[in-house]
């Protein structure tokens, strides 16, 4: 694992310029250093103060425009505050004034946070160096980066002055590593633990050589040989006993090879790693990277891809040691290690699918991500950012994973939808079961109900419906009772009103929110007879819950109860998501209502009338002797495909007829 020649670091990656300050007492060849640079000479004659120039960013090692000041004194604070590093300048010829060199070192990082270089200027009139007495100053001050001794005369170190200033603010060493203690700091070892638990794949907790190869890929955009894999853990077998396991390179020893990229000054090496996967200066996660730009216009929704999707289940499958298809507290807490924070709570087992030890499924799994996705698209950019998922698919961003559906209104004028996540907002008053309709769709009886805790219910309940053998997930929102809906509350693709069958009350509230906010919408109400199980009682209102429906063209109330010995009736979810699918159909029937087109047809097919014809006919063909020679003659044929037209035109047109009635 090495720099090598890899991948230049982006724009993106680093700072856009860099600014340098050369600072130091009078007549120390400030000025002669910026001279001797620009003309590759040493000027006969030196002004005062050099004009601030700029390096095009084609000439310069690191390819970012650099901007270098001359000090002056009036002005030092002014220039400072824009300058990402200060070069302060002695002559090694001269004494040293300690003082005034202990003071340039401890005002600039007081004040400006600023990486500084000490550069020894002069060293062509010296035979010796002034490195014994600077090394104590620098083992004192954490901020100095290096000392370079060098000569404007002779244009010794000239160039490397510069470079090595310009590596002080694209690659500091503070970050990343204290020399008192020689080793990396806690924020830079939890950084690159977090990314190799992100490139441990297979999570076996070694990189092997595929991982590696990949790692160095798409840190460096070139693969190593065979033999130069071979060589890194050799390097790492020499100095720690464990950091090369089955082949493989553990963590330890992963952190070691940083270390010693650090500590031989390549610590470019290490910041090409961070930056690659996200971090910046202070070894946070930009925003850039965690928070992609990604549009969502007006009446649209959002939905992960299917590319999204593949990468959740192999991540599930990861972590998913025991092959139980179930994540463990334990394994659940491994996948959240390179998360900051832990971002779900207990209240997601009470929204997803769990097996009988309350451990969230694959299928529970997936559907958390899709809620995500769908009720904060950031929040899930932001959780996709810390699993890795542009660096691990090799896309720009997780924007790539999220697809935003078109609006809502197209749908409805097309009369089909695209969408995969349909969202049905659950009211009733309190108490009414409401509860148990989230917990149903998600396989659990009242039974097992009664065993959530207060403080993990969950407002929310998201499962995957089939509608015509199509898998799509249906999102259950519990409204809480209130006077008004707010506009959120309203906002939804299905509305299902329940009531309480036993408590006469409870249906004047849907009534009323029906009235308030959806008898005039286009969105598609379902009414449910929650508690079925218990006696029925007539409810206080002017009309019974059954001419309500009627009255307003919905389906009449469908009986619910989740007090079963089993997995509670999935069919109302399945009625809940047909309906969101089609709001354009209107459907009314989904039953025998004995009122819409198709119970109507229905009917009559399995009337007495109809059965009493249909044996009439049978009898009076099973009664006449049909002969062989019958079943040859065409006449007979003839008459019978005859009859059997005349019957399905007749039938046809009535359900036309109907049809058109409805």
């Amino acid at each position: 694992m090495r720099a090598g020649r890899g991948r230049p670091l982006r724009a993106t990656d680093m700072k856009k310029d860099v600014r340098i300050l050369l600072v130091g007492e009078p007549r120390v060849g400030k000025t002669s250093l910026i001279m001797s640079l620009v003309s590759e000479e040493f000027p006969e004659e030196v002004p005062p103060r050099a004009e601030e120039i700029t390096i095009p960013a084609d000439v310069t090692p690191e390819r970012v425009p650099t901007h270098i000041v001359d000090y002056s004194g009036n002005k030092c604070p002014l220039v400072g505050k824009s300058a990402n590093v200060i070069c302060i300048v002695y002559a090694v010829n001269n004494n040293i004034n300690l003082m005034s060199f202990t003071f340039l070192i401890t005002m600039f990082p007081v004040y400006f946070r600023l990486p500084l270089i000490l550069v020894g200027n002069k060293s062509d009139l010296v035979e010796y160096s002034s490195m014994e007495t600077i090394l104590p100053i620098m083992n004192q001050y954490t901020e100095i980066e290096t000392c370079v001794e060098c000569s404007a005369k002779n244009l010794k170190n000239i160039s490397e002055l510069f470079y090595y200033a310009q590596k002080a603010v694209l690659h500091p060493t503070g970050p990343l590593y204290c020399p008192e203690e020689k080793e990396m700091k806690p924020a830079c070892i939890k950084a690159l633990t977090r990314i190799f638990k992100i490139s441990d794949q297979d999570n076996d907790g070694t990189l092997n050589d595929a991982e590696l190869n990949f790692f160095q890929r798409i840190c460096f955009n070139t693969p190593l040989a065979p033999q130069a894999l071979e060589d890194v853990k050799n390097v790492v077998r020499k100095h720690i006993s464990d950091g090369v396991a089955d082949s493989g390179l553990t963590l330890k020893g992963f952190l070691f090879l940083h270390t010693l990229f650090i500590q031989r000054g390549r610590h470019e090496t290490t910041w090409t790693v961070l930056r690659r996967f996200g971090y910046d200066d202070d070894l946070d996660l930009t925003p850039e990277y965690l928070f992609p730009l990604l549009k969502i216009p007006p009446d649209c929704t959002t939905e992960l891809n299917h590319h999204a999707y593949l990468f959740l289940q192999s991540t599930f499958d990861k972590h998913d040691l025991d092959r139980d298809c179930a994540l463990s507290p334990d394994e659940l807490k491994d996948l959240f290690k390179v998360f900051p924070y832990i971002p779900w709570g207990p209240d997601v087992n009470n929204t997803v699918c769990t097996n009988e030890r309350g451990w969230i499924t694959y299928q529970g799994f997936l559907s958390q991500w899709t809620l995500t996705t769908y009720l904060d698209v950031q929040r899930c950019l932001e959780y996709l950012g810390y699993l890795g998922y542009s660096i691990l698919t090799e896309q720009e961003s997780q924007a790539s994973a999220i697809t935003v559906t078109r609006d809502k209104k197209i749908d409805l004028q097309k009369k089909q939808t695209q969408r995969n996540v349909f969202r049905c907002n659950v009211i009733g008053m309190k108490n009414c079961g409401k509860s148990g309709v989230l917990q149903s769709l998600l396989g659990r009886n009242l039974m097992r109900q009664k065993k959530i805790r207060d403080d993990h219910k969950s407002y929310y309940a998201i499962n995957t419906v089939y509608v015509y053998g199509q898998e799509k997930y249906l999102l259950l929102h519990d409204i809480s009772e209130s006077e008004f809906l707010t506009e959120a509350e309203i906002i939804c693709d299905v509305v299902c009103l329940v009531y309480d069958v036993s408590n006469p009350k409870s249906f004047e509230y849907c009534a009323r929110i029906f009235k308030q906010h959806f008898m005039d919408s286009r969105i598609p109400c379902l009414i449910i007879a929650a508690k079925s199980d218990l006696h029925e009682v007539k409810q206080e209102y002017s009309i019974s819950p059954t001419d309500f429906c009627r009255k307003h063209k919905m389906p009449p109330p469908q009986a619910f109860t989740c007090n079963t010995a089993d997995a509670p009736s999935k069919d109302i979810f399945v009625k809940l998501t047909t309906m969101a699918m089609y709001p354009h159909a209107r459907l009314r029937c989904m039953c025998t209502c004995n009122r819409c087109t198709f119970c109507i047809c229905q009917n009559f097919l399995n009337s007495d009338l109809l059965q009493s014809v249909k044996n009439k006919i049978f009898t009076a063909v099973l009664n006449r002797h049909v002969t062989q020679a019958d079943l040859k003659s065409s006449t007979f044929w003839l008459r019978a495909s005859f009859g059997a037209t005349v019957f399905a035109v007749l039938g046809f047109a009535m359900y036309k007829a109907l049809l058109k009635q409805r």
